[in-house]
């Protein structure tokens, strides 16, 4: 019985350890950032060719310092739509973070701004 408990008990951390996405992989340069974001984005359904610029920065443990700000967005739609593509895109990079550093990017990266251009249908 002991053993059958055990068994499910990996069986479970497995499926989960599968299911969630892991943040664990440092991060060593900032085209590895955007790389990390954008596999966090998924953009409404509906958003036709639309894009949107944000702009954020780092602390140096991978956190962010502030809400990222929209600088531009081009969004099919009105402005509901305009709103929930950008709400999205603040959202993808809000549940991504915090990411981790290599040492030598968190030395450099604390208080710089980012931007980073999230595009629909995802490319």
């Amino acid at each position: 019985m002991k053993c059958m408990a055990a068994m499910l008990m990996i069986a479970g951390g497995t499926l989960i350890g599968a299911l969630i996405p892991s943040q664990a992989a440092t991060l060593n340069t900032m085209d590895d950032i955007g790389t990390a974001i954008q596999a966090c984005w998924t953009p409404p359904a509906d958003s036709g060719n639309s894009t949107v610029t944000l702009s954020f920065s780092f602390k140096r443990d991978g956190s962010l310092i502030g809400p990222p700000r929209p600088t531009a967005a081009k969004v099919a739609g009105n402005d509901k739509a305009r709103k929930a593509f950008i709400d999205a895109a603040i959202a993808a990079v809000e549940n991504c973070t915090p990411l981790t550093f290599s040492p030598a990017l968190a030395k450099g990266i604390g208080g710089n701004v980012f931007t980073l251009q999230l595009v629909s249908p995802k490319q």
